[in-house]
């Protein structure tokens, strides 16, 4: 771990075969892994946690204050979970009081230049490519993949599974399993299919799904109509029901249909 041209508070707590090059600079109120690597000029700021195995990449800086201007310098935390690369350049902040910190999960990629901004909770295998923006308080659902230069505006959701295309413009709910397409605002252009069989979903539970999000988009209901219709006539599932949930619990609607539908 020592490393004499980089800057570590004496009061990090670093585990003893984390590798720390050389201009690094690290912070009093931080926490390092077993296994991780930190490489030159990447900054580890107070608050940051970051678990085991990690690869943070020169000029990330991980645990910055929020850009949020009612940030009072409360004590709040940025968690990184085991495994996740950080590529260069890439920011995130560390949480305000609403939520007390900004969570990326386990296994996850975020690529150059990408942003995870205060409060974000993101799940596992998620991956954000080069210069993809998340705004503050934003969830992202397991094994969701961000397109390069995606963005998404404050207080959405992004279900798990779900395929953002490159350059989107994110204002409202994505629910599972689907992908979109890039009009503005973002539309939903079909099931991502290529993603589930990659992850070992078999033919017919995908033709479920599908199901689901035919009636949802493609056979004129409103999305309280395409509900009811959905629990009236399609079977209970994991998958149908983790569909439901989150368009339930959707404060801010969910996204529209696109005129091309690729999948159905």
């Amino acid at each position: 771990m020592n490393q004499p041209l980089a800057y570590i508070h004496p009061n990090a707590k670093i585990a003893e075969d984390v590798k720390i090059e050389p201009f690094a600079w690290i912070g009093a109120d931080v926490e390092i892994g077993s296994g991780t690597w930190i490489g030159p000029n990447a900054t580890i700021m107070d608050g940051a946690r970051i678990c085991r195995d990690c690869k943070i990449f020169p000029g990330a800086v991980i645990s910055a204050i929020p850009q949020d201007l009612k940030y009072d310098n409360e004590t709040t935390y940025c968690i990184i979970g085991d495994r996740t690369t950080v590529r260069e350049s890439a920011t995130v902040n560390k949480g305000t009081i609403a939520n007390g910190q900004t969570v990326v999960g386990s296994d996850c990629l975020l690529m150059a230049f990408t942003h995870v901004a205060h409060d974000c909770v993101l799940g596992d295998h998620v991956i954000m490519a080069n210069a993809a923006t998340l705004a503050g308080h934003i969830t992202v659902g397991d094994w969701a993949i961000i397109g390069g230069l995606a963005a998404a505006s404050q207080f959405c959701r992004i279900g798990a599974h779900v395929m953002i295309s490159g350059g989107a413009l994110v204002n409202k709910d994505i629910p599972p399993f689907v992908k979109t397409g890039t009009k503005y605002p973002v539309t939903y252009v079909g099931v991502n299919s290529v993603g589930l069989v990659r992850r070992g979903f078999s033919k017919d539970r995908i033709k479920g799904i599908q199901d689901i999000y035919r009636v949802i988009y493609s056979i004129g209901m409103n999305v309280t109509q395409a509900v009811a219709y959905i629990k009236e006539n399609i079977p209970e599932s994991e998958d149908r029901s983790s569909i439901l949930e989150f368009i339930e619990s959707s404060k801010i609607g969910i996204m529209k249909n696109s005129n091309l539908i690729e999948d159905i």
